[in-house]
């Protein structure tokens, strides 16, 4: 059984040779690449960026959307035994540079001009760093080479292809693969550190559940930086000879589903619900017997799936129906979607609905929620095919450890648990403990049957609804350095964007309204009503976090008429905010901020 990244990727190389291994849009239509010509690939772009001097445990990074020069460039990098640091094309400079500093990363793969650019301020004071480029400008800036010129450098290379076969059958299990940056919840974000059998051991237990050939065509969605993708949707198919074709992205999902059709596929929540939402109001404009036989399917596939949520076999009654559904409808729609050779979606990423699962369930789209953390590679458990349980997030895979602690977090302990925080060794003593448990700061609780249902969180961390993670105290200090703002709590979870609760520095407000000539009562309700004063506060957010990600920008404020206060329940009395409280306290101002999603 391979342990390293390299061996499981080379092994199906040779193995699957002249199946399709990725596809992806030239010219407007879909065109596959073999796994021998990956291989080859990823072998000459190994040796190119050995002749940049990239050797084992250097840190090389990428910044790119899913493409295939991704894939040859990520197996490139852990083939050499080098390290592969992902980042979000959202990043700001800013934080581009903190990953690219912090990691010591000397090699920027990117691929396009505007993170060339975003990349180069980023590291404007370090000369050394070199950058590599998918679609490269003309002329090239210094320090810069197009991808394919990399490829290309693999003639020249003092590296052989003997050599480069010795280089990634050096590449040892424990040798860390990635650094993945996360939002830290109190201030710079912490990269996690994965090894080769951290991602492997998690690739051989999920195999064990999510099982895949050659016939089998995922279409990848999620951005391949994204721990949950890169296991699930890219690791764990290349592994079993699967083909990966690649979206164009958000406004082309439905087509290239269509044009894919694909056998499985990794989604967040949010997008699940847009689907679900889109079918909905279509079926409801087309009306007539198609609404009818809509409706009436769901009902019986609701039944049927109510059954095998249970454990239960479906009556022959509601099999009978079902067939018929299948037959007139169901099967009919499967098509009309390109979701006839679907198996199975997947949700994971933010907590899933659980009336989206029983709408998915009811036209016979099986959606299976999994659980995981980027620190545990991800996946700890996750729904099985052919036993579901709506409402958990399944049991935990082979060789993963879950238990819930006597404050009720769930622990995680396995070879799937990352080798710690880089460059953090204070925050991996609090993360992991003594005997090897990783603290995940999730609530949660395993049923009689070992299903793991999720119930709070203890983290801070907001999880949008697209799956992406906001630190809030990093955010809401920003906004508070404001004169005109005294408090705010940035929320969000299971959202699609940030929001925020906002409350005045009344004192500093009113001064600026009567410096304005702005007529304002000297009641608190009437300055935080006023159109001017939240004109000048939105003002203040935008300009104090212009260096933040586009999805941790907020896009939406209450402005409330009074402070939060200990004797109200909304701080500690150390001041700190209870964020459950302000949350059930102002859910209605929250909900009201989302009325038009």
């Amino acid at each position: 059984m391979p342990e390293t990244l390299s061996e499981l990727f080379h092994r199906a190389a040779e193995e699957y040779a002249e199946c399709a291994a990725l596809m992806h849009k030239v010219d407007g239509e879909y065109q596959s690449m073999s796994y021998g010509e990956l291989g080859e690939r990823v072998q000459r772009f190994a040796r190119g960026l050995s002749a940049l001097g990239v050797q084992a445990e250097d840190p090389v990074a990428i910044i790119a959307e899913n493409r295939p020069e991704w894939a040859v460039a990520d197996l490139a990098i852990v083939s050499l035994g080098a390290v592969n640091v992902p980042l979000f094309i959202s990043l700001s400079p800013s934080q581009i540079g903190y990953a690219l500093k912090h990691s010591g990363s000397k090699v920027v793969i990117v691929s396009n001009t505007d993170l060339l650019a975003r990349s180069m301020t980023a590291m404007a004071d370090d000369p050394e760093v070199r950058y590599v480029v998918m679609d490269p400008p003309e002329p090239l800036p210094d320090r810069v080479m197009p991808f394919e010129g990399v490829q290309a450098l693999a003639d020249e290379s003092p590296m052989t292809e003997a050599g480069f076969q010795d280089a990634r059958q050096a590449v040892e299990p424990g040798d860390l693969a990635s650094i993945i940056y996360t939002s830290g919840t109190t201030g710079e974000p912490k990269g996690v550190m994965l090894t080769h059998a951290n991602f492997t051991s998690n690739v051989f237990a999920a195999q064990d559940v999510l099982r895949f050939g050659p016939d089998d065509t995922l279409l990848s969605f999620l951005p391949l930086n994204h721990v949950f993708e890169r296991l699930a949707a890219y690791y764990l198919a290349l592994s079993q000879g699967a083909c990966v074709a690649y979206s164009e992205g958000a406004r082309q999902l439905r087509d290239n589903i269509r044009e894919t059709r694909p056998t499985m596929m990794l989604l967040v929540p949010r997008v699940y619900e847009v689907f679900q939402e889109a079918m909905e109001s279509r079926v409801a404009k087309v009306g007539g017997l198609a609404e009818k036989l809509f409706h009436w399917s769901a009902k019986v596939g609701r039944e049927r799936a109510a059954a095998l949520n249970d454990g239960r076999k479906p009556s022959p009654w509601t099999r009978l129906k079902w067939g018929i559904a299948r037959a007139v409808f169901v099967d009919k729609l499967h098509a009309a979607m390109g979701l006839d050779r679907l198996r199975f979606f997947v949700s994971g990423g933010a907590a899933l609905p659980t009336e989206t699962a029983w709408f998915f369930h009811s036209l016979g789209l099986s959606l299976l929620e999994g659980y995981g953390l980027t620190e545990t590679s991800p996946v700890v458990s996750v729904n099985r095919p052919a036993r579901f349980k709506i409402g958990t997030v399944g049991p935990p895979l082979k060789d993963v450890e879950v238990k819930i602690s006597e404050a009720g977090e769930i622990l995680v302990r396995g070879p799937n648990v990352m080798l710690g925080y880089f460059k953090r060794p204070e925050d991996t003593a609090e993360a992991i403990d003594a005997d090897g448990w990783f603290h995940t700061g999730d609530m949660g609780q395993v049923d009689d049957d070992g299903y793991l249902r999720i119930t709070d969180r203890l983290k801070s961390l907001i999880v949008l609804a697209n799956g992406k993670n906001v630190a809030p105290q990093p955010l809401e200090n920003a906004v508070k350095a404001s004169p005109y703002i005294a408090q705010a709590v940035a929320v969000g979870d299971g959202r699609p964007t940030v929001a925020a609760l906002i409350v005045p520095a009344f004192e500093r407000v009113a001064t600026w309204a009567r410096e304005q000539d702005i007529e304002v009562g000297g009641d608190p309700s009437e300055l935080a009503a006023h159109p001017q004063v939240r004109k000048l506060l939105k003002g203040e957010v935008e300009r104090l976090t212009r260096d933040f990600a586009e999805y941790e920008l907020i896009r939406r404020f209450a402005i409330l008429d009074h402070d939060f206060s200990v004797e109200a329940g909304q701080l500690t009395p150390t001041l700190k905010v209870r964020r459950k409280v302000v949350a059930e306290r102002y859910a209605d101002a929250i909900k009201s901020l989302y009325g038009a999603d």
